[in-house]
């Protein structure tokens, strides 16, 4: 399933640049914070072994999006769509 931060973000930067299918933006009309595309979101399938912004993310923000369930089956599908443009 898709990723997705939480409101206990602190606008640290630090996820952002991680994401390798550039995912992640900041929210400057809506939430003022950081914000996954779940569009985008592969839990960095097809890159690395898990999800990178939550791995560097100081204070545990970044849970999964229970409204979006994938299998990871789905998210290589959606990788694999994403970067064959």
């Amino acid at each position: 399933m898709a990723l997705k931060i939480t409101s206990d973000c602190i606008n640290c930067d630090i996820c952002e640049p991680e994401c390798p299918n550039e995912a992640i933006s900041y929210d400057n009309k809506v939430q003022k914070t950081y914000v996954i595309n779940p569009d985008l979101c592969t839990e960095c399938i097809g890159f690395y072994d898990e999800p990178t912004c939550d791995k560097v993310c100081p204070i545990d923000c970044i849970i999964k999006d229970d409204e979006r369930p994938e299998s990871p089956e789905q998210l290589l599908a959606k990788y694999k769509q994403i970067w064959q443009k």
